[in-house]
């Protein structure tokens, strides 16, 4: 308790000192030249955070960088060794096309079903309703939507698993699919006889990105369903007189218009897809090939102490994250242009 106490005192007495800091700085610029005053008080405000970005973000990244390039005891320089490990060891190069399968088919199933629920939503009576419960899961954090959703796919010897009662209880339903009741969901990795290559993502993946869109949708719902009602009616109406059916308006008109809201929405979901943790740890752990490159960094790092492999892992989360960032700020020009 004593501890608890003293770190409550200590944090109290560095938030103090650092409002009676920019207190005192802002008191000081505006004693300078009316000329410079503005941008002195402006950098009063912009240096602190420069200085928490700079020690929160930029130097943990660089070193980060630099520890990628040695081994895994921080010693001996092995240059680009342990990238080539990531794509050459047949376990990890299968979390690297499994992060790519997250991204893929999560963010583009959370773009569809976000986009038509925010559609077909709109003007019913029970809009607000179906939103916030549609909303709902966003608002739960993705390990306890793991635990939820372990449920769902239990299977022996835990016998409460839906998933099983449901397919248990469906008659003609072939033992391959489920049929039997006692399916192991998250450990099979094949599924109705088919079973996919040691270096392709198995079933059992899909099924855990289908706990991603689940948790992602409600987010993307809302998101795009405010975008919509942003359409001018004019533009609507005009579509409407030119003759345009409901669904020509919704393509012609209302998705062009909404363009840079659906980029926006399909960046975060990719990078949320990218950094996939918290639900492949809550219910698989990254075991029977479902790991991902956040994961399987976790793993490596702070399991089996791998200081260089595991940070050659977070750096590559950081390379494949530029691109996604790099085309959202093309998609956003674009789409302004458009709208302009």
């Amino acid at each position: 308790m004593l501890e608890v106490i003293k770190a409550i005192v200590i944090v109290a007495f560095a938030l103090a000192l650092l409002i009676a800091t920019l207190a005192v700085l802002y008191f000081v610029a505006g004693k300078l030249p009316k000329r410079w005053q503005e941008g002195a008080r402006s950098w009063v405000f912009i240096l602190p955070a420069l200085f928490a970005v700079t020690i929160g973000l930029v130097i943990p990244a660089a070193r980060t960088v630099y520890l990628s390039v040695f081994d895994d005891n921080g010693v001996g320089f092995v240059g680009l060794d342990n990238y080539l490990e990531i794509f050459s060891t047949r376990g990890t190069r299968l979390t690297v096309i499994n992060s790519f399968a997250w991204v893929g088919v999560g963010t583009t199933a959370t773009l569809i079903v976000g986009l038509t629920v925010a559609r077909f939503a709109d003007g019913m009576r029970a809009e607000k309703a179906a939103k916030s419960a549609i909303f709902l899961p966003g608002a739960i954090s993705l390990v306890g939507t793991g635990l939820i959703w372990g449920f769902v796919y239990a299977g022996p010897p835990f016998e409460v698993g839906l998933l099983n009662r449901v397919t248990g209880n469906t008659p003609t339903l072939p033992d391959t699919v489920g049929g039997s009741g006692d399916r192991l969901w998250l450990v099979e990795r094949g599924f109705a006889g088919l079973e996919p290559p040691a270096t392709a993502p198995g079933f059992n993946t899909f099924l855990l990105i289908i706990i991603f869109v689940w948790a992602s949708t409600g987010f993307a719902t809302v998101i795009l369903s405010a975008a919509i009602k942003g359409v001018p009616d004019s533009l609507l109406e005009a579509a409407r007189v030119d003759g345009a059916t409901e669904r020509q308006t919704f393509y012609l008109v209302t998705m062009p218009y909404i363009r840079s809201t659906v980029v926006t929405v399909a960046t975060i979901t990719t990078i949320n897809g990218l950094k996939a943790f918290d639900i492949v740890a809550a219910t698989t752990g990254g075991r029977f090939g479902t790991s991902t490159i956040a994961n399987e960094f976790y793993v490596t790092r702070f399991v089996q102490g791998r200081t260089g492999l595991g940070s050659a892992l977070a750096v590559l989360i950081f390379v494949l994250v530029i691109p996604v960032v790099l085309l959202n700020r093309d998609a956003q020009r674009r789409a302004e242009e458009m709208t302009s």
